[in-house]
């Protein structure tokens, strides 16, 4: 049975995307090159592939909003920088792969997947969880994650990111400054590294310091509503049988970010992954639920 999630309970930042979002959304894609199409009771038509300012494609949005009546649905030209592959067996940190088309449904909740510095990428971060989420819950999900860069306007186009990778890693001042903003104004994390790796361990640690000296990561107590607003998780173990936890950072009282050192990316789901999971966390996806579904309402 599904869990009725009450719209007017959802967080700020995802009110934003569940109504008023039909036309602000668009600021982002009229950004980059786009092919829209537009349907409603009356009929439909195209939008070329073109390169429109963000206040054209705003206005476009609300013609075709006062028009039809309907939802606004674009399908972007692929990004400039996709999911990347992750050189594991070849130590290097990942590469950016051939870009694949995203569609945004943009009236749905979006979960935007991470690219942060230079070539980074949660590529091997599977996406299956948001389909548990509008199986499990009444939430309007977008199942496919959708590419953005950390330093990107678009950040704040996404209630919700997944962050993932090898390796070491450092993060441009800007994109520490994005990152700050992001997650003091209404965004969630949902952070692991890929392997299990220490080094990006390491660097995550390192970086979350530096953009938030006076906040540390905590551990999170199973009491806390991420472990039964969905699913019921008693307990967290890793493949190799380890007892396990997952930190957190809190901001203003409310959590802003989830993280496992050991994995939450559910790899065996992750298309075009070549990482072996490490001593990820058992049934990720479960707990992947549940962490969607807090920030949706937190």
């Amino acid at each position: 049975m599904k869990s009725k999630i009450d719209p007017g309970k959802l967080s700020p930042l995802a009110r934003k995307f569940q109504s008023a979002a039909k036309a602000w959304s668009v600021l982002s894609v009229g950004r980059r090159c786009c092919a829209a199409q537009i349907s409603g009771r009356s009929g439909s038509f195209a939008l070329p592939k073109c390169e429109i300012s963000g206040v054209a494609a705003a206005a476009l949005c609300l013609l075709a909003l006062s028009a039809f009546g309907q939802p606004v649905k674009v399908t972007p030209a692929a990004p400039a920088v996709a999911a990347a592959q992750v050189g594991r067996s070849a130590g290097q940190p990942a590469k950016v792969a051939t870009p694949t088309p995203v569609h945004s449904d943009l009236t749905l909740l979006q979960c935007g997947n991470l690219i942060y510095a230079g070539s980074q990428s949660s590529v091997c971060f599977a996406d299956n969880f948001l389909s548990d989420v509008a199986a499990q819950t009444s939430l309007k999900v977008n199942k496919k994650f959708c590419p953005v860069r950390l330093d990107a306007d678009a950040l704040f186009d996404y209630p919700f990111c997944v962050m993932s990778g090898n390796e070491n890693f450092t993060l441009a001042q800007k994109e520490r400054d994005q990152l700050r903003k992001y997650l003091t104004q209404g965004g969630f994390l949902l952070v692991s590294p890929g392997c299990s790796d220490e080094k990006w361990d390491k660097a995550f640690r390192q970086e979350i310091k530096v953009c938030f000296p006076d906040i540390a990561l905590q551990t999170i107590p199973t009491t806390h509503p991420i472990f039964s607003i969905v699913n019921q998780i008693q307990k967290l173990s890793s493949r190799h049988g380890k007892a396990a936890n997952l930190e957190g950072l809190e901001i203003n009282g409310r959590l802003v970010l989830v993280y496992s050192k050991e994995g939450l990316n559910d790899v065996q789901h992750a298309s075009g992954c070549c990482c072996c999971g490490g001593d990820e966390l058992e049934n990720p996806a479960r707990i992947n639920v549940n962490v969607f579904t807090y920030a949706a309402l937190y």
